[in-house]
């Protein structure tokens, strides 16, 4: 494991979100292993909720899938999501993604395509659409 990844893996135990994200795991009894840089994959989460494909706390990143569905893309989108709980200082980035979820859907309608978030881990490695923001769809009177 790379330097960065070990600084990344101490600070998100540290700043408790990787703790959290293992307590999620076991609330939603979840298989947990070692995968690459640090990152603990998380598979079989059986809670309904977030309704996503793959979801990062910390450095744990779970999936209600199993084992191979965390691979190529998707695991560099959760990877870099694991890097902006460091830089976030942990927790404090759980009301953060809730904010820029609101703004995302009150600019398009879609949690995810303008989530500061979502836009900074590649929403195509999150396999998350790219849609226009409404005023650039909103029609005049005339436009009819």
């Amino acid at each position: 494991m790379r330097r960065l990844h070990r600084v990344r893996r101490a600070l998100n135990y540290v700043n408790l979100s990787t703790p959290l994200g293992l307590l999620v795991a076991r609330l939603g009894r979840a298989r947990v292993s070692a995968g690459p840089g640090g990152l603990i994959l998380a598979h079989g989460y059986r809670i309904p909720f977030p309704v996503a494909g793959a979801f990062t706390v910390g450095n744990v990143v779970l999936t209600r899938y199993e084992e191979g569905y965390l691979a190529g893309d998707l695991l560099r989108h959760e990877d870099r999501h694991a890097w902006q709980y460091m830089v976030c200082v942990g927790l404090p980035m759980l009301p953060l993604y809730v904010v820029a979820v609101v703004v995302s859907v009150l600019v398009c309608g879609n949690p995810a395509s303008w989530n500061v978030f979502e836009r900074l881990a590649d929403l195509d490695d999150g396999n998350y659409p790219r849609t226009s923001p409404w005023w650039s769809r909103a029609k005049t009177s005339h436009d009819k």
